[in-house]
């Protein structure tokens, strides 16, 4: 690239103390198919083995060039912003570290921009998970088709994607507003997306993957991301903090009109983790949380409540009204229509959340159940609720273990006496059905055990690598009814070894709660052998070549 010449793209990518990663993050970039590009790596003070990694990857490639940071910001925005002062491209990228990007991303970002004079463009994020190499795409819904925008108001939803890394900017529109990222508070993507997409005149979208975010579900505590780190209460206070940013920023710039839609998107997506994460809190963190969520709940729009499901709406409302512990057991399971176990009724005959008659107003209408008629229902979408109180491992070992199944019927739809149930669970294609018996406790609740033997699952000939979820099928009246089964938030996991069952290979299976939903049982299998039904005709087979083939063919199915 001539000394003369300007690029045409600055990518910056920031860094601290992440020697390992960094190459890799800045190979994707020199892998571009669009070669003209300056490449600034930003370092915010590492004192690990960056700055050398980083030096030799400037020294191998006359596009990158060092920046250190004489101290570190502890945040994204510095380092950003510090490689902005020194960009010379008329376009501009960020990218982290720990992620990459895809080999046409500059190339599709950059055509968007050439196309038609816009501020911004930006395109899909591909989320892959470190553990198990899943793929998925960030907000599917707002990134599938190819579409230029003549600001938010165009679509609102786009504040749910609020992630700085997924855009190429004009360098022209950053200076004109003076737009940068906000330095000393964290979430500073949420608060610089806003104030882009506000600001933009006009924005293109398009469906090309242009970001692959790395995403560890399971690191350490301490090795968490910010946004992973929403065990700490300080964690709490830095997303509110930013929210009420982004609202004063909104009322400053006349964009008071998107309030709700951004009210809906914290609801909706950052309450909504820590919502997620509830069961698993002390009640000291659950009152901390309360201080810091309450007063900002109330300026939020009445508006945004309402967009929101119902069982969403009772967390909300049971952290409002402060009655944590029900917050907590109301986030079990939701998003998968877990009945509470208990509900209240009043003297007009409507049906509240919990065991008493709300007090107040808001309360009264936020935890109303009535609209979900749980009395006349059919049978089949009838509201129960199963949790598991122990998991025992019978003894003697094997894959079997005894589970104490508690059933709530809140609005007393079951027959008195005891209940006909089966435990239900389907690897591969075959259903394991365990059938077992649900004594009464009290009025609208059962008790039960069931021995769940996991060598009895018909596995499929090649082996099954995944994770089934049981239910819990109730009949009555000639009908049935399905539903999950909650497990225990802290029991270890149980693992044993299933042998060879009707040709299929031996399996390693794993009894757990699901790890990142604290609701459902979760069972985990995973082939430990090739099928038993191959072995035997390799050693019929008296051709040494054709020995091999299929020895080949076993495991590769393995």
């Amino acid at each position: 690239m001539s000394t003369t010449r300007l690029p045409d793209v600055t990518v910056t990518v920031i860094v601290h103390n992440d020697a390992g990663r960094l190459p890799r993050a800045v190979r994707s970039v020199c892998r571009q198919t669009h070669r003209d590009l300056e490449i600034v790596i930003s370092d915010d003070h590492s004192t690990d083995d960056t700055p050398q990694v980083a030096r030799e990857l400037a020294a191998a490639d006359p596009r990158i060039r060092y920046l250190r940071l004489p101290e570190n910001s502890g945040g994204c925005s510095a380092p950003r912003n510090r490689a902005l002062e020194t960009a010379r491209a008329p376009y501009l990228m960020f990218l982290d570290s720990d992620d990459e990007l895809p080999e046409g991303a500059v190339a599709a970002l950059l055509a968007a921009h050439r196309e038609r004079e816009i501020d911004f463009a930006m395109g899909a994020v591909r989320r892959i998970r470190v553990d198990t190499g899943r793929r998925s795409t960030w907000m599917p819904h707002l990134v599938g088709e190819r579409r230029t925008l003549d600001g938010i108001e165009d679509d609102p939803r786009l504040f749910f994607e609020h992630l700085a890394t997924s855009k190429m900017y004009a360098r022209a529109f950053l200076d004109r507003h003076a737009l940068r990222f906000p330095e000393g508070i964290h979430y500073e993507d949420q608060l610089f997306s806003a104030q882009a997409y506000c600001l933009a005149e006009r924005f293109t979208i398009v469906p090309e993957p242009v970001y692959l975010w790395y995403i560890a579900p399971y690191v350490s505590s301490d090795a968490a991301s910010i946004s992973n780190q929403r065990h700490l209460i300080g964690n709490v206070r830095d997303r509110i903090h930013v929210q009420r940013l982004i609202d004063a920023f909104l009322a400053e710039s006349g964009h008071e009109g998107l309030r709700e839609d951004k009210d809906h998107k914290f609801l909706k997506h950052d309450f909504r983790m820590y919502a997620g994460d509830l069961p698993y809190r002390d009640e000291e963190w659950l009152s901390a949380f309360a201080d810091e969520v309450n007063p900002y709940l109330e300026t939020l729009s009445p508006g945004a409540y309402a967009r929101l499901p119902r069982a969403e709406r009772v967390v909300l409302q049971l952290v409002r009204d402060r009655r944590l512990p029900e917050a907590a057991l109301a986030a079990r399971g939701l998003g998968y229509g877990v009945a509470p176990r208990r509900m209240a009724a009043d003297a007009d005959g409507r049906v509240y959340w919990g065991d008493r008659v709300p007090d107040s107003v808001a309360a009264r209408r936020e935890l109303d159940l009535t609209e979900l008629e749980p009395d006349t229902r059919p049978f089949p979408g009838a509201l129960f609720r199963h949790e598991i109180t122990d998991i025992a491992r019978v003894p003697g070992g094997g894959a079997r273990i005894d589970l104490t199944v508690r059933t709530y019927d809140p609005a007393l739809r079951l027959p008195v006496g005891p209940q006909r149930a089966s435990l239900v669970i389907s690897p591969g294609r075959r259903r394991l059905t365990v059938p077992f018996r649900l004594d009464p406790v009290r009025p609208g609740v059962f008790e039960g055990t069931v021995r769940l033997d996991l060598a009895g699952a018909r596995l499929p000939l090649g082996g099954f690598a995944g994770v089934r979820h049981p239910l819990v099928r109730l009949a009555a009246g000639g009908q049935s009814n399905q539903a999950l089964l909650l497990a225990p938030l802290d029991f270890p996991p149980l693992t044993a070894r299933v042998p060879y069952r009707s040709g299929a290979a031996p399996h390693q299976v794993t009894v757990e709660p699901e790890g990142h939903n604290p609701g459902r049982l979760q069972i985990r299998w995973q082939p430990a052998g090739a099928p038993a039904a191959l072995r035997p005709l390799a050693t019929r087979l008296v051709h040494p070549r054709l020995r091999r083939a299929v020895q080949l063919v076993a495991g590769a199915v393995h």
